[in-house]
């Protein structure tokens, strides 16, 4: 990608066809003009700064401070800049599930880019699925663009202890089906959890998938880190302004998007201890430029790359931690012989110069020096065996220790509704030593919902059990923990192995091999194909609108999940 894929600049470009392009743009101005802009500013080059603002996203609840700095940046910059809407997603309010819903963003995204005149554009985004959205997007519209994260939330305080979303919603939770603390202790934690707008203030997805833009040279400096209430967020913001306009009028050139930046992303994804979502998006992401995860390079990747980062699931520490500690760019400093550090990035230095710059040394619990790493390798594992031929993925660092060498008997959930009218029976059939399986939410199942995280059944829970080995097609918030498999592909509504599975099958898991292995033998396992034959796998099919297209186009999990027509080479 670069500015010379642009053949006209500012107002005059991408002209509404009429058949006489000098009236197009007479009309264009015309109505234009109608918000107060005279010639002057009509012949500026224009910056597109993306609103994705809305009552139902507090995770982008600073989004009016935001664009207001941006355009302030690109005003010095002698740019214009226009602010546009696009859809808004948020995890909580999204339904059935935000990964449903990306692909619809990300094409609102693309389309909206290539309508409308703009000759750089300030994707702001936050909430996990909103950054790849629009870097997917951005990426297919072929314009010069930077990125600009909403920011990390505050932590806060409940009864003495630290809190924050979205990790400690769900251990609280799960200290409440169990019984260790009663309705009025979970009721009041429920009013400290979230303190302030922002995103989850933990290593969950969207603290991942900054990281990765920033590391993939598409964000200021710190845009991963900075709190979204801090005065260092609003300098970024009119920071990114800034960029985007020289972006846009030639001064820097629109870096390519290649295997260089995703083998930066793969490592500090592993280093931070990242969430498992963010292969999802970054295979979706390198699709868009006609790349392929590979599981091999991945493992090969994450077997020599040192977990660096102590936060929450995987940790202990919050989103400010690791911005007062120096933020990515501390972690890159450590790794440097791990990354390619020459890579330009959107403000036309290069991670070289950000390390150069200057970044704080100081002894920190939150960000480890090389030697002294929270976990030597294995941040992130990709399995395979017959259970999962196309791929799975597990997240040591957040799991059981104990757990990471497993072989159980199967309880098979059939979906959510299965799960949620059985596990909590007191009769249910289950032991700590059981593997949890639930199928049927994959990408064509269910939307691939964040429900991979099965809660332990309460009859076990209620005798101190913390974590089972838990199986699924489904997704976890990167908020969540315990020793669990997600992405099994082929999904179980596509015919996948797991759609095999029966109780009391044997499942054995052992990421020392990167193996997830169903122990029934193959006679058994084609009789049963057979079976299913006649059987309707459930979808998440709907008979119109996007519901139809998702069904009919969405790819699995290694494939990112995105729709194959929107893929560079579908």
């Amino acid at each position: 990608m670069s500015n010379a894929d642009q053949t006209q600049k500012g107002l005059s470009q991408g002209a509404v066809n009429y058949g006489d392009p000098e009236f197009a743009l007479f009309l264009r101005k015309a109505f234009i003009k109608g918000a107060g802009l005279s010639d002057s500013d009509l012949s500026k080059p224009l910056v597109g700064v993306i609103n994705t603002g809305s009552d139902f996203n507090p995770c982008h609840g600073n989004s009016p401070q935001l664009i207001d700095a941006v355009k302030r940046g690109v005003l010095m910059q002698g740019a214009l800049p226009v602010v546009f809407p696009t859809i808004s997603l948020h995890e909580s309010f999204a339904a059935p599930t935000s990964l449903y819903l990306r692909n619809l963003m990300s094409m609102d995204t693309e389309e909206m880019i290539k309508a409308q005149p703009m000759d750089a554009v300030v994707l702001i985004g936050g909430c996990d699925k909103t950054i790849p959205a629009q870097v997917m997007g951005a990426l297919s519209a072929n314009k010069p663009f930077v990125v600009l994260p909403t920011g990390p939330m505050l932590s806060s305080r409940w009864r003495g202890e630290r809190v924050g979303a979205c990790t400690d919603c769900r251990r609280l939770w799960a200290d409440f089906r169990a019984g260790r603390i009663n309705q009025a202790q979970i009721d009041e934690a429920n009013n400290h959890l979230v303190p302030s707008v922002g995103t989850c203030s933990v290593m969950g997805t969207a603290s991942t998938m900054a990281c990765l833009v920033e590391v993939m040279g598409l964000t200021a400096p710190n845009a991963a880190s900075a709190p979204a209430v801090s005065a260092d967020r609003i300098r970024i913001a009119e920071r990114s302004g800034y960029a985007a306009a020289r972006l846009a009028k030639g001064e820097v050139t629109m870096p390519s998007f290649g295997q260089e930046q995703v083998l930066n992303a793969l490592t500090i994804l592993l280093a931070i201890g990242g969430s498992t979502n963010a292969l999802v998006h970054l295979a979706a992401i390198m699709g868009r430029v006609g790349l392929n995860l590979e599981p091999n390079l991945f493992n090969s990747i994450a077997d020599q790359t040192p977990v660096l980062v102590d936060l929450k699931p995987g940790g202990e520490g919050y989103m400010p931690d690791f911005h007062e500690a120096g933020g990515l760019i501390r972690v890159v400093s450590e790794l440097s012989d791990l990354l390619n550090i020459d890579t330009p990035t959107v403000f036309g230095d290069s991670l070289r110069e950000r390390i150069e710059s200057g970044i704080p040394k100081f002894e920190s619990n939150v960000i480890r020096v090389r030697s002294n790493p929270i976990y030597k390798s294995g941040g992130l594992k990709w399995l395979s065996g017959n259970l999962a031929p196309n791929g799975a993925v597990i997240k040591p660092v957040a799991a059981s220790q104990g757990l990471l060498e497993h072989e159980g008997r199967a309880l098979v959930f059939e979906g959510l509704e299965d799960m949620a009218k059985r596990l909590d029976d007191p009769n249910l059939d289950v032991e700590p030593e059981d593997v949890l399986v639930l199928r049927g939410i994959g990408p064509k199942g269910a939307g691939m919902p964040e429900a991979g995280l099965i809660p332990i059944p309460k009859k076990l829970a209620s005798t101190g059990v913390r974590d089972m080995v838990r199986i699924s097609d489904g997704r976890m918030s990167g908020t969540a923990y315990g020793t669990i498999v997600l992405h099994i592909s082929p999904e179980a509504a596509e015919g996948g192995p797991l759609s095999l599975v029966r109780n009391g099958d044997r499942i054995r898991l052992s990421v020392k091999e990167s193996s997830l292995s169903l122990l029934v033998d193959e006679e058994t396992l084609e009789v049963r194909r057979q079976e299913n034959r006649h059987m309707q796998l459930p979808t998440i099919h709907q008979r119109r609108g996007y519901g139809r297209l998702h069904t009919q186009e969405v790819l699995q999990a290694e494939d990112g999940c995105d729709f194959r027509f929107l893929r560079a080479n579908p």
